[in-house]
């Protein structure tokens, strides 16, 4: 077996972030090593025609601070399909109609936030009063739906789009994904602050929530792709939703994780993505890895490093 051996990383004044990735890349192990292989997968999916881009959201990420990175994303049309929790869409709905996120720490006590009408995540928080006025923007948005196409089923991707086209923030992923047609499919929906007001306002007017209705819309973008690949930061339900979708052709053809998670609970979260061949949800000739790491470090560094590379092309 021939031997590549360890070049040390070095650091000089004025690196940009392409410059640093290729010094992991020369590294070319433990996590630095990771992240560049990384860079290379998500790079050659930005550059390839033939790639239907997913993106799965799981975890804090828009109070995390990659709301902006996100919409611009989809805004230049490197992704085509995200795949979220609840949570993601209601805080970047809240930036939009003007909440905010505030800068925090772990060692708050939650008491003294509960009086000052601050929720906590990790060390984030969130004006509670933003949740006031979240409340009547999304009733005065399903109330302007006509009550027969309310009658007759909404998915949550056909919910969210409506959303999008009424708020005006340029920054928002949501708005952008609505502008560019990028469907937004949330599975969870219903364990969100907007699906606990989809169901208050269906207690009072007509309207009915049909789930169906999404997977035949994204069923057929799968089936439509020549290849497809994908960007999942975190796990769980959007991770799940991602990968279970692409059982329906034999599995993603490339994909790169960023999670905190590990496997040996056996937890999805956790799961390395060569785990997903053995049930198909990724092939066996796919280009994949697994970087363990906090997303909201290592996405900007990894995106910035892509972007980098494509405008040096």
């Amino acid at each position: 077996m021939s031997r590549r051996y360890v070049k040390h990383m070095k650091i000089a004044k004025g690196m940009t972030i392409g410059d640093l990735v290729k010094q992991y890349q020369q590294a070319g192990v433990l996590g630095a090593g990771r992240l560049a292989r990384a860079v290379e997968i998500v790079r050659n999916l930005f550059q390839s025609p033939e790639y239907l881009v997913f993106l799965a959201l799981a975890g804090p990420m828009v109070p995390g601070g990659l709301r902006e990175i996100i919409a611009e994303l989809v805004q230049t049309q490197r992704i085509q399909v995200i795949v979220t929790s609840g949570a993601n869409v209601v805080h970047d709905v809240l930036e939009a109609i003007g909440g905010h996120h505030v800068k925090g720490s772990l060692q708050a006590d939650d008491r003294e936030l509960a009086e000052q009408q601050l929720g906590r995540a990790g060390d984030v928080y969130v004006e509670m009063a933003g949740f006031e006025k979240f409340e009547d923007t999304i009733h005065s948005i399903l109330r302007q739906i006509p009550e027969q196409q309310r009658s007759e089923g909404l998915s949550p991707s056909e919910i969210i789009n409506q959303i999008g086209a009424q708020i005006e923030d340029v920054h928002s992923f949501v708005r952008q994904a609505h502008l560019l047609k990028v469907p937004i499919f949330c599975p969870g929906i219903l364990d969100s602050m907007l699906g606990l007001h989809i169901a208050l306002f269906s207690q009072t007017q007509s309207l009915k929530l049909n789930g169906l209705k999404d997977m035949k819309i994204l069923y057929d973008r799968v089936y439509e792709a020549e290849r497809i690949g994908a960007i999942i930061l975190g796990g769980g339900l959007p991770k799940h939703f991602t990968l279970g979708a692409n059982i329906l052709r034999g599995g993603l053809d490339s994909a790169i994780q960023i999670t905190m998670a590990r496997e040996e609970d056996g937890s999805l979260s956790g799961a390395k993505l060569k785990e997903g061949i053995s049930w198909g949800k990724v092939k066996a000739t796919a280009s994949f890895e697994t970087v363990i790491g906090d997303a909201t470090l290592l996405f900007p560094l990894l995106i910035g490093a892509v972007l980098e590379q494509l405008e040096s092309d």
